[in-house]
């Protein structure tokens, strides 16, 4: 026409719009069998109504605040929100919710209270629900359904967003595959039924309404969501409106759209601006009906809204094919334009639409697939001042390694020089001059640049005295390399095959971690390098047993002369003899412990014996990505119809538990862990998970509040028991048996607390790390006489093969998070988070506990054991953590870094800081490192 009226916005399609937002909703629950049987009146509207049906895909992580982002901003969200969704800020980035609302659109939300933190002051009602109180199936949906009845009768709305989260709820607690699943999807059916009803009989004839379907993740086989599996990723979507055709003919497959894609259809078809950083594209079907013309105009603003974001991203955005393809797209629609106001209505108009849509339509698919690669800025100067100090402290600890291992074991860090040094100011002088050339000359937003002035000064204070300590380390190596040696004695040591596993395994295993597929299948590794591990200690022992006796027989005497006194020791269960070094004085007489008697054979037997657990462990569990999806006998065993299996493995396990830890208990801690683990039982039989010989039905299932409490109150009995008999080894007595007591208390309060919160299948993996803990203290770490090094390696290696043995995998889907509300009534922040972070590492947590017992029991061993196991600990986590930062910046680009590199990071992350709680322990416990402080 005369005027250009392409810069104001189309009128909205739809006057009324209800968005159903179920929880965990997979297409499977839909578009399968499960659709067919429990949706009966949504199946009906998708199969033969005025529907539009999709498959959504979601972009990992599949958590719930990063998928709302994405479905009401249309950009993917960073995976940091991972840890953001525990507590929600406002959303600040354009999107949906605020331009609806500063168009005047009148929004009531009901549902999870995530929404509210993420849209302050945006909705004109909304009544919130907590969406961690994972065991709450029923109430967190009654509170949203409530309000139906009332709101749908009302005119004084224009957008109602509705968030069930009951589905959810059943998932994480008892499986896709659940008998509880039928019912709830029943219930949606009903809920989609009214609204669908009510929103037909108040259309009027100028604007239809429209009914908006989908989910804002799925869930895995095992009921959790956060990775990238396909039951994760794919979610239902689906249009219900008048303003639709009727289908006719069979039902194709749905086809596959971005999760994104939904807040551009809904911002025009609400009449609205899209979202600024908006990287989805029109659903064309949506808007099928309009004329062409319409049409048109609706994808020539998704491809000017997607070239403009690329024009702020990309500098040479003009060579890029999307923004091309979307120009000469725009050309052939300024033609079109020009033969419709010639008044040209022939079928050649309407082909040359057709085409010029397409053109769109494919520039919209190019636009949309670049600006996803690209929408991921770096703050590279902050990742790299982080990345510097992380290298430092590693260089210290290795530098330190030698004197850390002596007999002192001291870890001294000489900062007193280096703080009066005229380098440590230079440098940091040098480093505040560049700090501030970067922040005063950046263009985006940096998280460094944004702190204080004194935070930052400190940060290049740390660096630098970091830096000078390294350079004064370095200095006195070298220094005490060149003085002359009082007593030079040439050593005959070698290094051993155990010494030559534990270094060639950490380093494979660091290496492994530049490799998306390694990371995915980690699990591999560790299980290969505990294998490979038992076959060389195997291999130790025979030669301890066989060949030292027949090639030493000048050590016949000395072997004679040790074994009365050898064989009284061993009555004493916590005390050891400790190895002559490398000699084979100390070999030989190691093998007299048990040349007589069964002891030799089970000791011989028992690296095949640890073989075989491992090997059962492997199959409770699949996890990884590759086989995840392959049938276990934890599945089996979670069978509705495998119940009175699982009762009894669930109740041998109990029992065996309790033989292996009570043997070092006290009297009291021995009566409260078998009421502690018959609480537990109690609490699974409550929920439903096991049944009692008695029982004859599960209908009655309850939370088991009470029988959680129950447990919890003797967990802290025996916790507390053995934390008074170590503060009275440390303040009152320096007797060391009270010290090892007061330990194994508390190591076996912890297992009571893992007994809880595991899921029935799991126990069996309790009892065999509790199993494999036995035999190798009692026939292989002591007979063979082990340093503390080697041990606390063991240890590590067992606590993250123990780890994978749970289930866990680097995946955020493999998190069971109803371990975190075990026991709560409502959800509160501090005990969730650390309940669920102990039942994830519970494998490396009880492991590390479990080294500290050992080093401590064992009383003729060297003082310094256990501050040498301390620091191997920290060292055996600080150097793969350290590489992999630095190859996980060098791959921030690599095509699976969300899916694959982000999850691995953020355990990685938490590992840090539960082996730095683990050291702080092992550092008060240290009876040596206190009486060197009192001195």
């Amino acid at each position: 026409g005369m005027v250009s009226n392409w810069t104001k916005i189309p009128p909205p399609l739809f006057k009324k719009v209800v968005i159903v937002l179920i929880d965990a909703l997979r297409d499977d629950f839909v578009f399968g069998s499960k659709g067919k049987q429990f949706m009966p009146y949504t199946t009906q509207v998708v199969e033969r109504g005025t529907s539009y049906s999709f498959i959504a895909e979601a972009k990992p992580p599949t958590v719930t605040m990063p998928r709302i982002k994405a479905l009401m901003t249309g950009s993917i969200p960073g995976f940091i929100d991972v840890i953001v969704n525990l507590n929600s800020p406002a959303l600040l980035d354009d999107n949906l919710i605020w331009q609806a609302k500063t168009a005047g659109k009148r929004i009531i939300f009901y549902g999870d209270d995530t929404w509210v933190k993420l849209f302050p002051k945006h909705f004109v009602e909304y009544d919130g629900t907590t969406s961690f109180f994972v065991s709450d199936f029923t109430e967190v949906d009654d509170n949203v359904t409530r309000h139906l009845d009332r709101v749908l009768k009302r005119e004084d709305w224009d957008l109602l967003i509705l968030h069930y989260l009951g589905l959810d709820h059943i998932g994480h607690m008892t499986g896709p595959n659940s008998p509880l699943v039928g019912p709830k999807l029943r219930e949606m059916d009903n809920v989609l039924k009214k609204i669908h009803i009510s929103l037909l009989s108040k259309e009027e004839a100028s604007l239809p309404n429209l009914l908006v379907v989908c989910g804002d993740h799925g869930m895995s086989e095992t009921g959790s969501h956060g990775g990238s599996s396909e039951g994760e990723v794919h979610t239902p979507l689906l249009f219900i409106s008048s303003a639709f055709e009727k289908r006719i003919g069979p039902l194709t497959q749905p086809k596959l759209v971005q999760q994104t894609d939904l807040a551009s259809t809904l911002a025009v078809g609400l009449g609205l601006p899209i979202s600024r950083n908006s990287v989805g594209n029109l659903i064309l079907p949506v808007v099928g009906g309009k004329t062409m013309r319409e049409q048109l105009r609706f994808v020539h603003l998704n491809g000017f809204q997607l070239s403009r974001l690329l024009q702020e991203n990309t500098p040479a955005y003009e060579k890029d094919p999307g923004y091309e393809h979307f120009k000469i797209a725009e050309k052939s629609h300024g033609n079109w334009i020009k033969l419709y106001l010639e008044g040209n209505n022939s079928e050649i108009l309407l082909n040359l639409g057709k085409k010029v849509l397409k053109q769109y339509l494919e520039a919209l698919k190019i636009l949309s697939s670049s600006l996803s690669k690209q929408v991921a800025q770096y703050d590279m100067y902050s990742m790299m001042v982080g990345t510097v100090i992380i290298m430092e402290v590693l260089l210290l600890l290795l530098l330190s390694f030698p004197k850390a291992l002596s007999s002192r074991a001291e870890f001294e860090v000489p900062l007193s020089p280096p703080l009066f040094s005229l380098l440590f100011y230079l440098m940091c002088l040098m480093l505040c001059a560049v700090h501030v050339i970067v922040c005063t000359s950046a263009e985006s937003l940096c998280y460094f640049c944004s702190m204080s002035w004194l935070t930052a000064v400190g940060v290049m204070m740390l660096i630098s005295a970091l830096m000078c300590g390294i350079l004064s380390a370095i200095a006195k190596i070298f220094e005490n390399s060149r003085l002359p040696l009082k007593n030079p004695v040439v050593s005959s040591s070698r290094w051993s095959e155990i010494n030559v596993l534990i270094l060639s395994g950490t380093i494979g295993h660091v290496l492994s971690l530049g490799a998306s597929s390694f990371i995915e299948e980690e699990h591999q590794t560790w299980y290969f390098l505990i294998n490979t591990l038992c076959l060389a200690l195997c291999q130790e022992l025979c030669r301890n047993n066989f060949l030292l006796k027949e090639y030493d027989p000048q050590h016949g005497t000395t072997v004679k002369q040790n074994f009365d006194s050898i064989g009284e020791a061993s009555e004493c269960k916590n005390i050891d003899i400790p190895a002559g070094g490398n000699s084979k004085l100390g070999k030989a007489s190691s093998s007299a412990e048990f040349i007589q008697g069964s002891d030799k054979w089970i000791s011989l037997a028992s690296p095949w014996i640890i073989l075989i657990c491992c090997r059962l462990l492997r199959s409770l569990n699949q996890t990884g990505v590759q086989w995840a999806h392959r049938p276990d006998f934890g599945h089996w065993l979670t069978s509705s119809e495998h119940k009175s299996e699982l009762s009894f493995l669930a109740a041998v396990s109990l029992l065996m538990i309790f033989f292996l830890v009570q043997r070092r208990c006290s009297l009291v801690s021995k009566i409260a862990m078998a009421l502690g683990l018959l609480g537990v039982y109690s609490y699974r039989a409550a929920i439903g998970n096991v049944v009692f010989p008695w029982q004859h039905d599960t209908k009655d299932i309850s939370k088991g509040i009470t029988e959680a409490r129950f447990v919890y109150v003797f967990v802290l009995g025996i916790v507390f028991t053995g934390t008074k008999d170590l503060l009275k080894s440390q303040v009152i007595s320096a007797d060391s048996s009270v010290k090892s007591t007061g330990l194994w208390e508390v190591y076996s309060g912890l297992v009571l607390l893992a007994a809880l919160l595991f899921r029935p299948h799991n126990l069996p993996v309790l009892v065999f790390c509790l199993l494999i803990q036995t035999m190798m203290t009692k026939y292989i770490w002591r007979p063979l006489k082990f340093d503390a090094a080697q041990i606390t390696i063991m240890h590590y290696w067992f606590g993250q093969a123990f780890f994978y043995f749970q289930g866990n995998s680097n995946g955020i889907a493999t998190v069971d998070v109803s371990a975190g509300f075990v026991g709560l009534e409502s959800y509160v922040e501090i005990p969730a988070i650390f309940l669920t972070a102990f039942a994830t590492y519970a494998g490396p947590l009880l492991w590390a506990i479990h080294l500290l017992c050992y080093l401590s029991s064992e009383v003729n061993r060297d003082s310094a054991a256990v501050g040498h196991g301390c620091f191997c600990y920290a060292l055996m986590r600080s150097i793969p953590v350290a590489i992999y930062i630095v190859l996980v910046t060098g791959l921030r680009y690599h095509l699976f870094i969300w899916s694959v590199f982000s999850p691995k990071l953020l355990y990685e992350g938490v590992h840090v800081f539960i082996t730095a709680t683990i050291c702080l322990f092992f550092t008060a416990t240290d009876q040596n490192h206190s009486h060197k402080v009192q001195d």
